[in-house]
């Protein structure tokens, strides 16, 4: 089976849970930048990964998702700045489900990662949303992901090759 990870990552959170996630894939496998990817033919499994914005898929992975996965088993890994428990993000996650026209997907992972301080300024002292403003009040992001997190990318990826296998 060849499998693709590929991610898009401004700020490294989504970066390092894809390298996890590759690490525990067995070979043959590639990792790239979503922007790098043109096609997913001739792999068997795709693990997609991207950071949410604004409650949901920023543009280019919207559009990647609903262009490039159409007939394709796809894992999405996802990562935000909320704690994995808040209840809000069941809905963010179904945007980039929505966004996979026509994929397989075999499997969701989500993990918190740390905001980087010019965004959460922003989203403190200029972002005319009150539900953004309290988000950036209530961060605790800091750190994130975590050596714990990074092991349930890792397991993640186990349980969806074990699940693949023939």
């Amino acid at each position: 089976m060849k499998v693709l990870v590929a991610y898009m990552s401004q700020t490294g959170n989504t970066k390092k849970v894809a390298e996890a996630i590759y690490s525990a894939i067995p070979q043959p496998k590639e990792i790239k930048r979503v922007e790098d990817v043109t096609s997913l033919e001739g792999y068997d499994l795709a693990f997609l990964g991207f950071p949410v914005h604004s409650f949901g898929p920023d543009e280019p992975a919207k559009t990647f998702l609903e262009t490039h996965v159409k007939d394709k088993a796809i894992a999405l890994f996802i990562t935000h700045m909320a704690p994995e428990h808040n209840p809000a993000l069941q809905g963010i996650i179904q945007k980039f489900r929505d966004a996979a026209v026509g994929a397989n997907i075999v499997g969701v992972f989500d993990c918190q990662g740390q905001v980087c301080q010019e965004v959460k300024t922003f989203m403190l002292t200029q972002h005319p949303n009150p539900r953004v403003r309290a988000a950036a009040q209530a961060d605790s992001s800091q750190g994130q992901p975590d050596a714990t997190r990074l092991e349930r990318a890792r397991t993640f990826a186990n349980e969806t090759m074990n699940m693949l296998k023939p």
